[in-house]
């Protein structure tokens, strides 16, 4: 992706990226940001609720992510995201093996569906705080058998929401409609360049119980 955009950071604090993802580090790399990586524990994306949203969720999760971190630093923005994909009112994570990957694929096959990433953006110093949701929809033509194997011979689905990679360039993906197409891959720079440099007027104050 070319010409990503880069907001300014509203604070003098290093930008830390929690998260382990090498497509959302590539895409900070890309947009010209300096950065640290600090991955949030595993124990940060767990919990699940039945009665969550796929947007709910991801909000949810981002903030649990940047809230982990944040417990151990007194200085930087942390950033955390997390995406989910959204198809037929069932939510798809990352596929836990080659039969779960499978079992995805063949839901999305030959429908649209939705991609959300929630972003968490916090200050350590100021313990302030936002998150927003952004949504992209995409469309999968109907995969054949032989298709199907064949990408799952790939790997490529390994640790990806829905079990696919937008970026892999897999010809029986495509957009319908899109508010950011790097939100596909895992973090949407444009609203994050906004979100930067409207973070002072959006954020929050965070509980002190949640530090």
């Amino acid at each position: 992706m070319n010409d990503l955009p880069r907001g300014r950071l509203p604070t003098d604090e290093p930008l830390v990226l929690a998260s382990g993802s090498p497509r959302r580090a590539e895409l900070l790399h890309a947009a010209g940001y300096e950065f640290e990586i600090q991955p949030a524990a595993d124990s940060a994306e767990c919990g699940i609720c039945s009665r969550e949203t796929a947007p709910e969720m991801v909000a949810r999760l981002a903030f649990q992510k940047a809230a982990d971190v944040i417990r151990k630093r007194k200085r930087g923005l942390i950033l955390a995201a997390d995406t989910l994909a959204a198809c037929q009112g069932q939510i798809l994570g990352k596929p836990k093996n080659r039969d779960h990957a499978e079992s995805m694929l063949k839901l999305l096959s030959g429908t649209k569906h939705d991609v959300y990433t929630g972003v968490c953006l916090w200050s350590a110093a100021s313990n302030r705080c936002y998150v927003d949701v952004v949504r992209s929809r995409l469309e999968m033509q109907t995969l054949s058998a032989e298709q199907l194997d064949a990408y799952l011979d790939t790997l490529l689905w390994e640790g990806k929401a829905g079990a696919f990679g937008y970026q892999d360039g897999n010809d029986w993906i495509s957009v319908v409609d899109q508010d950011s197409e790097s939100n596909i891959v895992g973090l949407p720079m444009e609203r994050l360049a906004e979100l930067l440099e409207k973070f002072d007027s959006l954020a929050d104050k965070v509980e002190k119980e949640v530090r």
